[in-house]
């Protein structure tokens, strides 16, 4: 309201005459230095003298009132008025920064909060802050939590990971509304930049630390130290400790907190009239951007000017376990010198121990037990009696009582995992230390001595001695054989542990050992058959097109694993610019068209090669034929069977040679004649025989329109003298592929049999039978 605003008419509402007023020199009085509020007496007026702020007058205080007395003389008269000051919207929320910055680790899980910064708004009700909004929300979302002054913290919650490599830096928009009318707002721009890999955020020893100080503490007085531990490392485990900006900007300038320690000291006066409870809300960032928080509260307490003093009367230093409940551990007296209810006296002790302190008679206090005590969980207690009395502000004294629990055999070894898994490489050598297990007794001396069992089982009929053994007293499994991954894959057993106790106790776990595997075995080659006298050839047509399936090698190796992985590379090739293998599959492929001047004989060396490391292989030969009538196949062949590599062991064959000319010669001439012999006889029981000649015709096979299959039919008639009966010359189409084996002796039969043409068109030749 403007200067000279009517505020009320004091005369009418206290049923006041204007003479009276007058007569009565009537005056204003405030507790305020500022006179906000002045008297017409003339017309028993309140007028606005000065400009009210409500917000500079009461702050968050509800309802606002200046309190205001009206004195009255002859006679002496007093009344007193409360005039209300209501509040308009007259401010827009702010932040105490102009903008947050965060770095954030592209590792954060989801979940992961971030403190910001508060608005403030100094009006208050509906015209005080409402609400925030955060734009853009693709990563992050907001959650506001009420606090005990009614003011609400915001978190930023990360709802979807961040990438680094997608987006490193963030621009999001916090705006924060009041509920007045007209609706006003205040934004805050928030930078976040997005680290690379910091899986660990630090993490605070309490969620919520408590200190207490009395008013009028020195400058620099420690309040607590607050925590935090990193489980990572190197720099990213190094935490750094920051009053977060949720704090109103007066109560942060209170306090000072060690960036390094953790330490939290007071920065200035501190009275208690003003404020009794102080709420910080503490950050510990990493360097790597992850943070926690925490929340300190600090109550001050008022001044006393006598302490407590506190008399241990009787104390046990030692007590079983196994005590009952309500056994007294020691007997308290408490005296202070102040009287009435500053001198009245109450203790507690620290929380989350097993004890309790009552109070029997007045002054005397005794520590008991509450439950059931457990020296493996806590061997001993450092109990803080802290005593104080009632004055305002309240002293208190405290004493440390150290207590130890004595032990019983009351828990059985523990292992550090239910159960084990080790992995061991197959040809391990006898004796192999494979690992430990591990099982620990939370009792103590001879009750804490474990030692270690192999339970009696078998593997395949096989005691499992046979196979591993245990250390009794370090629990280390040696292996007693060397392990074959293709023979055993794994197989598991029982170790027991057992304490020292009187009785002993026992706890088992069980423990599987994996065989892997080791390269020890070289591929096979499964197809093409290598065979040791005949030569096996696959047949291309001429008329091949690009992409032609030759053959296909296959192979198989007995390892497992990234060692039984095959891959297929062409070594050495009579053209290589005629085939390719596939790499993956083994299939044996033409590059390009096949031309008449392609030579017919070629020969393909394959390598296939395992995965493994080191890594092992096999090498196939395969021979191809690139012809189009089986004939010239004949033809071309008959001296590509004698066409291998003597230069290899050139030097061996020509010492062998000269050492045993004489010998090689005359052995050579009996075999010479002692082969034709057999032949002429053979040839002449053949003519004799009556048996009937069966003709064989061949298979056809048809285009299986499939991908990948030889798309044409081979047809072939062979024709041969009786005599031919003697070869080895066989015909197969394996797998939809032609495919001609042909034994030395045979390229001679087919050779005579071509140079008697004549003779095989005559039907009615003796010496010749057709086969169709």
């Amino acid at each position: 309201m403007a200067k000279g605003s009517t505020v009320g008419n004091i005369a009418q509402d206290l049923g006041l005459d204007l003479k009276r007023l007058k007569s009565g020199k009537a005056r204003i009085f405030t507790e305020d230095s500022t006179e906000y509020i002045e008297l017409d007496r003339g017309r028993g007026l309140l007028f606005i003298k000065e400009k009210i702020d409500r917000e500079a007058l009461c702050a968050k205080t509800t309802p606002c009132a200046l309190h205001l007395q009206m004195i009255l003389e002859n006679p002496m008269e007093m009344y007193t008025m409360t005039v209300e000051v209501t509040d308009v919207n007259d401010n827009a929320p702010s932040f105490q920064k102009k903008e947050f910055r965060f770095e954030i680790s592209e590792s954060a899980v989801t979940g992961s909060r971030f403190m910001l910064g508060r608005a403030v708004d100094a009006d208050v009700g509906n015209n005080g802050l409402q609400s925030y909004s955060l734009k853009p929300t693709d990563n992050f979302e907001l959650e506001l939590h009420n606090q005990p002054d009614g003011g609400k913290n915001v978190e930023m919650v990360l709802q979807k990971p961040l990438d680094r490599e997608k987006e490193g830096l963030l621009n999001v928009k916090l705006t924060a509304f009041d509920g007045g009318d007209p609706l006003l707002s205040g934004t805050v721009q928030i930078y976040i930049k997005v680290l690379d890999a910091n899986d660990n955020a630090p993490v605070f020893t309490q969620r919520v630390y408590k200190a207490t100080i009395t008013e009028n503490s020195t400058k620099g007085s420690k309040l607590t130290t607050v925590s935090a531990s990193d489980a990572d490392d190197g720099s990213n485990s190094h935490v750094t400790y920051y009053i977060s900006d949720t704090v109103d900007s007066h109560v942060a300038e209170m306090f000072l907190l060690n960036h390094q320690t953790g330490d939290l000291l007071l920065n200035g006066p501190i009275d208690y009239e003003k404020a009794s409870r102080y709420q910080l809300d503490v950050e510990a960032r990493d360097e790597g951007g992850l943070s926690d928080s925490c929340k300190v509260i600090i109550d001050v307490l008022d001044i006393n000017d006598n302490k407590p003093t506190i008399n241990i009367l009787s104390m046990s230093s030692t007590i079983s376990e196994e005590s009952a409940l309500g056994t007294v551990v020691a007997m308290i007296k408490v005296n202070d010198p102040d009287s009435g209810m500053n001198g009245k006296v109450h203790c507690s002790i620290s929380e989350n121990i097993p004890f309790t302190i009552i109070s029997p008679s007045n002054n005397f206090f005794s520590l008991r037990t509450e439950q059931e005590l457990d020296r493996e969980r806590e061997s001993e207690y450092n109990i803080t009696v802290l005593c104080s009395d009632e004055g305002v502000p309240s002293l208190s004294s405290s004493a440390s009582l150290r207590l130890l629990i004595s032990d019983v055999n009351d828990n059985a070894p523990v292992f550090e995992r239910r159960s084990y898994e080790a992995f061991v490489l197959e040809n391990n050598k006898p004796g192999l230390s494979i690992f430990t297990v591990k099982a620990r007794d939370a009792d103590s001396n001879q009750n804490a001595r474990v030692s270690y069992i192999l339970d009696d089982s078998a593997v395949n009929g096989v005691p499992i001695s046979s196979y591993v053994s245990v250390s009794a007293d370090s629990g280390v499994i040696n292996a007693v054989r060397s392990f074959d991954y293709e023979q055993l894959k794994d197989f598991h057993f029982r170790v027991k542990a057992q304490d020292g106790g009187s009785p002993p106790l026992s706890s088992n776990v069980t423990v599987r050992i994996k065989i892997q595997d080791q390269n020890d075995n070289a591929p096979q080659v499964l197809y093409p058959v290598q065979t040791g006298g005949s030569v096996v050839a696959e047949i291309v047509p001429r008329s091949a097109d690009i992409g032609y399936l030759v053959t296909k090698v296959v192979a198989v190796d007995v390892d497992s694993g990234q060692n039984a992985w095959l891959s297929y590379k062409l070594q050495k090739a009579t053209d290589r610019a005629l085939f390719e293998v596939g790499p993956q599959n083994g299939e044996i492929r033409t590059v390009r068209q096949v031309t008449d001047k392609d030579a017919v004989k070629q020969k393909l060396t394959v390598v296939v090669e395992d995965n493994g490391q080191p890594s092992r292989s096999s090498v196939v030969n395969i021979n191809v034929a690139v012809a189009d009538s089986f004939p010239e196949v004949v033809s071309e062949f008959s001296d590509f069977t004698h066409s291998k590599d003597y230069n290899d062991n050139l030097t061996f064959y020509l010492v062998l040679a000269l050492a045993a000319v004489s010998f090689l010669f005359i052995t050579t001439v009996v075999v010479i004649i002692s082969v034709k012999i057999y032949r002429w006889r053979q040839s002449r029981i053949f003519y004799q025989s009556s048996l009937p000649v069966i003709p064989y015709y061949p298979p056809g096979y048809a285009d299986t329109g499939v991908t990948g299959t030889l798309p044409h039919m081979y047809n072939y008639d062979v024709c041969m003298t009786t005599n031919s009966r003697k070869s080895d010359c066989k015909y197969s189409t394996l797998g939809g592929q032609s495919v001609l084996v042909v034994d030395p002796s045979f390229s001679e039969t087919m050779q005579r049999a071509m140079k008697e043409k004549s003779l095989l068109e005559d039907p009615d030749s003796p010496d010749l039978v057709r086969e169709c």
